[in-house]
C-alpha cells in the first residue's frame, strides 16, 4: 500500500484516489500518525506527504516523526511536503510574500519521477515559501520561472519531492508522475479493486444496525440515492427514506424526485411538504454558512421527528461524499474549512441519531459507478450535482419567495437551451446565480434599474478541481435573451469563467 500523510491539504484525498485509480491500495493517514503505527502497516511500499496551507514556519503547522525518514522506506513530498522534508533534513525553506499559484511551465531534469516525460511540462502550482537550499546528498529535479527548485531528490535513500500538485488535472503528466512513484520507485503491485467495495459495505452495515431501524434523508441527487441503495440493499424494510419537499428545488423538480423514488424505493418512501418552515427558518439570513447550517439543523429536526412516529429508529443515512467532508474541515484541523455542507459542518452537536454514511470516502464519478451497479435509473445516476441547501445557496443574500421563482424560472430556460444544443455528459454542471446587484439597462424604449443573472457550467472529474465550459456563443446569446425577456426583474445575465481553485463550484 501507499501511505498519504495528510498535512491540511484540500486534495489529500485526491492524492490517495489517484493512486487507488493506479490499482495499488491507499489509506489516509494524519500527520500526527506514530512510527510504530506506521510500522503496523502491511506491505507498505511507499509514503507520499501532501501539501497544506501552512508555512512551515508557523506556530502550530503540521509536523511529523522525524524517524519517519529512517524507516528505509520511499517518499515523496508534494509542496508543504518538499518544504518539510528539505526543512528536516537541513536544507533551507525561504517565505515569500507573493505566491506562484495557477499553471506554471517548468523545465524538468531526466531522472526516475520525471520517466517518459518532456523536459518541458505544464503544471500546477500553489505556494509562497519554496527551497532555496538542499539539503545534502540530494539534487534538483529542475526550475520554473518564480521556483529555484521545482523538485529534488536523494536517490540513494528514494526521498524525492516536487513543488507543484501532481494529483490535479491541471498538471498535465502528474498521473504519470504518481505512476512512476508507485511502480518504478516503489515497486508496488496492482492490488486494488474497487469491486469489493459494495460487498464490504452491506456486511458492515447489516452488522451495524442489527435488528434496529434508519431513516434516510434523500435529496434527489445520485449521493443521497446511492447511499440509501446500499443501506435497503443491506437492511431492506428496516430502512425508511424520507424526501423533505423544502421548496428550494429547480422547475418542476419535486414531481420528477418523487417518480423516480417510488419506482426504486416503493412504500419505503415517506414524503414530508415543509416549505413554508424552510423559508420562515431563512428569512433575513444573508450569510452563506449561517444559511447552510440552519438548513442543515432544520433537515435534522424534521428526520428526528419522523424517526419518532416510525419508533427504534436508531440511525440517519446521508450520502456524505469526500468533497463535502473536505469542505467542511473543522477549524482546528489542519485543513482549512471552505464551507460548511448542511449535511456536514451544518450539523447539530447533538443529535439522537448516529450517522451511516456510505459513501464519505468516494467521489461523484465514482459514487455514479456505485449507482449504476446497484441498479438505480439512469435519471438519478446521471442527474447534474446539486447542493442538498438548494437554491437558497443559488441565490445571494436573502432568500425569498419572489426570488426563488424567478431564479427556477432562468434555471429552467438556461437547461432547456443547454439540452437542445445535445453537449450530453461532457458538462459536469450548468447552473444559474441570482445576483442581487442593481444594474441600468433598457427595457421597452425606457430605463430599468433591476438585478441579474450569473450562469456557470464547468467540467469536472471529481468536484475537488474544475474547468469552466466553453458553452457556444449562440448558445448563451438565446439564453441570455430568454432571461432577459421572460424573468421579471432581470436584465443583465454575465458568465462565470472561473476556474476551481480559486473558486468553488457554487457561489456560496
Amino acid at each position: 500500500m501507499i501511505i498519504v500523510v495528510d498535512f491540511g491539504s484540500q486534495t489529500a484525498h485526491l492524492i490517495a484516489r489517484r493512486v487507488r485509480d493506479l490499482g495499488v491500495y491507499s489509506e489516509i493517514v494524519s500527520h500526527k500518525i506514530g512510527i510504530r503505527e506506521l510500522k503496523k502497516k502491511k506491505n507498505l511500499c511507499g509514503i507520499i506527504f501532501s501539501g497544506g496551507p501552512a508555512s512551515i514556519y508557523e506556530k502550530g503547522s503540521p509536523k511529523i516523526d522525524k524517524k519517519i525518514f529512517e524507516l528505509g522506506i520511499p517518499i515523496l513530498g508534494i509542496c508543504y511536503g518538499m518544504q518539510l522534508m528539505a526543512d528536516y533534513l537541513d536544507g533551507r525553506v525561504k517565505s515569500n510574500s507573493e505566491k506562484e499559484y495557477g499553471g506554471v511551465e517548468v523545465k524538468l531534469k531526466k531522472n526516475l519521477l520525471f520517466n517518459q516525460l518532456k523536459t518541458k511540462q505544464k503544471v500546477w502550482m500553489s505556494h509562497g515559501d519554496q527551497v532555496m537550499k538542499l539539503a545534502k546528498g540530494f539534487s534538483s529535479l529542475g526550475r520554473s520561472k518564480g521556483t529555484k527548485h521545482i523538485g529534488m531528490v536523494n536517490k540513494q535513500k528514494k526521498f524525492y519531492a516536487i513543488q507543484f500538485h501532481p494529483e490535479v488535472e491541471h498538471t498535465v503528466k502528474g498521473r504519470k508522475i504518481l505512476a512512476n512513484f508507485c511502480f518504478d520507485i516503489c515497486n508496488c503491485k496492482k492490488n486494488w479493486d474497487k469491486r469489493k467495495f459494495l460487498k464490504e459495505q452491506i456486511k458492515e452495515i447489516k452488522e451495524k444496525v442489527g435488528d434496529d431501524r434508519a431513516i434516510c434523508g434523500l435529496s434527489g441527487g445520485v449521493d443521497s440515492s446511492t447511499a440509501a441503495a446500499i443501506v435497503y440493499k443491506a437492511i431492506g424494510k428496516q430502512l425508511k427514506c424520507v424526501y423533505v419537499n423544502t421548496g428550494l428545488m429547480r422547475w418542476k423538480e419535486n414531481e420528477q424526485v418523487i417518480k423516480d423514488f417510488k419506482a426504486y424505493f416503493g412504500k419505503s418512501l415517506i414524503i414530508v411538504k415543509a416549505e413554508k418552515q424552510f423559508l420562515r427558518a431563512l428569512k433575513g439570513i444573508e450569510d452563506p454558512e449561517k444559511k447552510r447550517k440552519t438548513i442543515g439543523r432544520l433537515f435534522i429536526k424534521i428526520f428526528e421527528k419522523q424517526a419518532k412516529k416510525l419508533g427504534r429508529v436508531k440511525f440517519l443515512v446521508q450520502g456524505t461524499i469526500y468533497p463535502d467532508v473536505i469542505e467542511s474541515a473543522k477549524k482546528h484541523d489542519p485543513a482549512v474549512v471552505i464551507k460548511s455542507h448542511h449535511n456536514v459542518g451544518g450539523l447539530p452537536e447533538k443529535m439522537r441519531l448516529r450517522l451511516i454514511e456510505p459513501l464519505r470516502e468516494l467521489y461523484k464519478d465514482e459514487v455514479r459507478k456505485i449507482g449504476k451497479k446497484i441498479g438505480l435509473p439512469e435519471e438519478i445516476v446521471w442527474r447534474q450535482p446539486f447542493p442538498g441547501p438548494g437554491l437558497a445557496i443559488r441565490i445571494r443574500g436573502k432568500v425569498t419567495k419572489e426570488r426563488l421563482d424567478r431564479l427556477r424560472l432562468a434555471d429552467k430556460i438556461l437547461q432547456e437551451e443547454v439540452n437542445k444544443f445535445n453537449l450530453g455528459k461532457e458538462i459536469w454542471m450548468t447552473l444559474a446565480i441570482y445576483v442581487p446587484l442593481k444594474t441600468t439597462g433598457v427595457k421597452g424604449d425606457g430605463r430599468s434599474f433591476e438585478e441579474m443573472i450569473a450562469i456557470r457550467s464547468i467540467v469536472s472529474s471529481d468536484t475537488m478541481t474544475s474547468d469552466w465550459t466553453r458553452l457556444p456563443y449562440d448558445l448563451l446569446a438565446i439564453v441570455s435573451s430568454r432571461i432577459v425577456n421572460e424573468v421579471e426583474g432581470i436584465n443583465r445575465v454575465v458568465y462565470d469563467i472561473t476556474t476551481k481553485p480559486p473558486a468553488t463550484m457554487e457561489w456560496e
